[in-house]
């Protein structure tokens, strides 16, 4: 369901916490969830986002966000790009000078995200029941400032991925994140496989996942 007629945005919660994932990793920030998701993937711990939430206009999520003091905010969700007016929300956040970050997977087109947001996208593995829903048209976008994330569940998942990354030349343009699926792969496990498959992608621990505890909803 693509909510681009609302004139709000639906909105699953608005938090305070520590990043648990990108290169702001470990920064305080501003989480800002959407509800809706188009995909349905298997290691998800945020279902309660699907359609969970209520609606808020720009300008009560931009006084929630402001009073928590943070330089950094994270769009997230459910995903963020099913709703057209994210894109007037980060629009409005950068000019107001915050570091933006979007967590997205790419499964819709980030062309008209502005170029100042920080993009994360989270492709989907085969293990994650929605491998092959990124549009390879975001792979035109030029903006150096995104990095690619991909959660390993398998070996198989781990092939995928550098095949991905050759593929499409991900490894000599952007930042490529291996992270194990939390409790499914062990890390010591991905990380023998990064050396001895000498790839170039960086080891990527959900902090937040190690921070807090399984009944706390999370990042």
């Amino acid at each position: 369901m693509v909510l681009d007629q609302m004139p709000s945005l639906k909105i699953n919660e608005i938090f305070h916490s520590i990043q648990g994932e990108s290169s702001y990793v470990g920064v305080p920030t501003v989480f800002v969830r959407t509800t809706a998701c188009n995909l349905r993937c298997t290691y998800c711990d945020t279902t309660y986002a699907y359609y969970e939430g209520e609606h808020q206009d720009l300008s009560q999520i931009l006084d929630r966000v402001r009073s928590f003091g943070a330089p950094n905010v994270c769009i997230t969700g459910g995903e963020p790009l099913l709703q057209k007016q994210v894109l007037p929300l980060m629009t409005s956040l950068c000019d107001e000078g915050y570091k933006v970050s979007l967590e997205t997977s790419g499964s819709l087109s980030c062309a008209e995200v502005d170029p100042r947001v920080k993009l994360v996208l989270d492709v989907k593995t085969p293990d994650s029941g929605a491998a092959d829903s990124f549009d390879l048209k975001n792979l035109l976008i030029t903006n150096p400032d995104i990095e690619f994330k991909f959660v390993i569940c398998s070996e198989r998942d781990f092939d995928w991925s550098e095949n991905f990354c050759r593929q499409y030349l991900i490894f000599e343009k952007f930042m490529v994140l291996y992270s194990p699926s939390y409790r499914n792969v062990e890390p010591r496990w991905l990380a023998e496989k990064i050396l001895q498959k000498k790839s170039t992608a960086r080891l990527h621990l959900q902090l937040h996942k190690y921070i807090w505890s399984s009944e706390t909803r999370g990042v």
